[in-house]
Order: structure tokens, then sequence, then C-alpha cells
């Protein structure tokens, strides 16, 4: 089963906001609000929204918002 894991992540590493579900199309659409939700200041300090694939739910950040 593939999860695709929405993270946005600070210059230090810590994430702020991440959601994870096994819909492809919903993820992209959870990515480009993500990527677009980040200020020009924000992406200037480091900031990114990633967009990734785990294998398991165990995987996925403990704290996550989980959607089926």
């Amino acid at each position: 089963m593939t999860i695709w894991v929405n993270e946005q992540i600070d210059p230090s590493g810590m994430i702020h906001a991440c959601i994870a579900c096994c819909n492809e199309s919903q993820a992209k659409d959870c990515h480009d609000s993500f990527e677009n939700n980040l200020t020009q200041m924000q992406k200037a300090a480091g900031w990114v929204a990633r967009l990734r694939t785990v294998d398991s739910w165990d995987e996925v950040p403990v704290n996550s918002l989980k959607l089926n």
C-alpha cells in the first residue's frame, strides 16, 4: 500500500503540518495547498512543503492527520 505524506517543514527540520492519505490525487491537491500557503518570506527562510510516499502507516509521523 502506498501512503502519501504531505509535510510543511521549517528551516530547523520541524514539521508544522502533516497530512497523510492513500489517495494520490487528494495528496497532490493537499501538497499544492501546502506549497501555496507558504509565504515568500517563509520560502526565503528555508520552509518547504514536501510530498513523499511510505509503505506503512507506521512510517507516518505521529502528529499527522490521517485520511482514508
